[in-house]
């Protein structure tokens, strides 16, 4: 929820502010800001929560978070931008990705196997929708505050209380013990960061030895890149066709309500996900997720619409937590604890340079009215060919 709060007040400064003209390039670019530091980071994350107590990692991260926001929130609230901002943001960003890391590298500890997935649909889930929810109360808190004070004076409020937020889950982790969530006490060896993309090589390696585990992050990277595409497609079509652009704070409140819409098909998709699993595996429940996502947003290559933005919305986030909650118990039922932060390492890396290329792809293919239809037909066409070639029953099935 936190993090939905800290990154509307980041959007609506940067993207919805009356003064700063949102394009397709420059919401591009802020991507890649922002997960720029997961794929730097990524290889290191790995050697720390392979060797060092994930419980104090999860306590020290979540502390550094609230810390670094607290500059973030000065910076916005005296209207500062460009390389300070970005440099700030970017840390920001990279200390989340220990974050993350270290909650899916320590879960499989306290889940059995055969709840992987119930367990994965909850949390990621659970994760999904907070985020849509922390970034609904941002825009309702704005809202309010806007009347009386500057844009930029209710974004850094927004940011505040999103430190607020990591304080008290670096308290929270405190109800952990400190090995709790691994790594295992015979597992546990020096930290290194020259070690670092050794270890990332063993977790391509590791890959490689169980290619459907390997596969299936593929087929999620593609997917989340598809994901950007569409997100950068909402946006311009908020901001500038679909309300006055004179207006952002309408193109904000409409943006809110199109990733609300979208936070529903992901709570709705993880109940269906356990169900599909038991019912077909989850080989090929990832590739029917994969063709069902292919369909997603002919709705919106045939219509720039509120109604079929609203239904892509949907249908693109509901199959797509399908694929995300099952792949990653996937991969885990793959991964002994000794190798889990590598390969998650790498999981990341290959995730976040697919949203970013999506991005940038999209960035290309955009007009500043979001309206056209090459970016849902590449979206679809991306899409199907990834569970035609990428999850064929030849290659991706189960091994064991």
């Amino acid at each position: 929820m936190t993090d939905g709060v800290f990154q509307s007040a980041l959007a609506s400064f940067v993207l919805f502010s009356p003064e700063r003209q949102a394009d397709a390039l420059s919401a591009a670019i802020g991507f890649a800001v922002v997960l720029l530091p997961y794929s730097i980071v990524g290889p290191f994350v790995g050697t720390i929560l392979d060797r060092v107590s994930r419980q104090r990692a999860l306590f020290f991260a979540n502390l550094a978070r609230s810390a670094n926001l607290l500059v973030v929130a000065l910076f916005v609230f005296s209207g500062t931008t460009g390389v300070a901002l970005t440099a700030v943001v970017l840390v920001a960003f990279g200390i989340n990705r220990l974050i993350l890391a270290a909650l899916s590298a320590g879960l499989p500890l306290l889940i059995d196997t055969k709840s992987l997935i119930t367990a994965n649909a909850i949390a990621v889930t659970g994760g999904s929708v907070l985020v849509v929810l922390g970034g609904g109360i941002g825009v309702g808190v704005r809202a309010l505050v806007d009347g009386a004070a500057i844009a930029d004076r209710a974004d850094s409020l927004l940011i505040l209380i999103a430190a607020g937020g990591y304080l008290t889950a670096a308290l929270l982790t405190g109800r952990l013990n400190k090995y709790e969530i691994g790594p295992l006490e015979h597992e546990k060896a020096a930290a290194s960061f020259s070690q670092g993309f050794i270890d990332l090589r063993e977790g391509i390696e590791f890959l490689r030895k169980h290619i459907d585990a390997g596969r299936g992050i593929v087929a999620t990277a593609v997917h989340r890149g598809g994901l950007t595409a569409l997100t950068l497609t909402a946006l311009l079509l908020e901001r500038n066709t679909f309300n006055d652009p004179s207006r952002p704070a309408d193109g904000l409140q409409g943006f809110g309500v199109a990733l609300t819409i979208a936070g529903a098909g992901v709570f709705l998709g993880a109940f269906l996900a356990p169900y599909g699993v038991a019912r077909y595996g989850r080989h090929r429940w990832i590739k029917f997720a994969m063709f069902a996502s292919a369909l997603s947003p002919v709705f919106l290559a045939i219509s720039q619409t509120q109604i079929a933005l609203s239904l892509t919305a949907f249908l693109a986030a509901f199959f797509g937590q399908n694929i995300k909650v099952t792949n990653d118990a996937l991969v885990q039922s793959k991964i002994d604890d000794y190798y889990r932060g590598r390969v998650f390492a790498v999981y990341d890396v290959i995730v976040n340079s697919a949203i970013v290329s999506g991005g940038l792809i999209a960035a290309l293919l955009l007009p500043a009215s979001g309206v056209t239809a090459k970016v849902p037909l590449f979206v679809m066409g991306a899409y199907f060919l990834v569970a035609v070639i990428t999850l064929r029953t030849s290659k991706f099935k189960a091994t064991y």
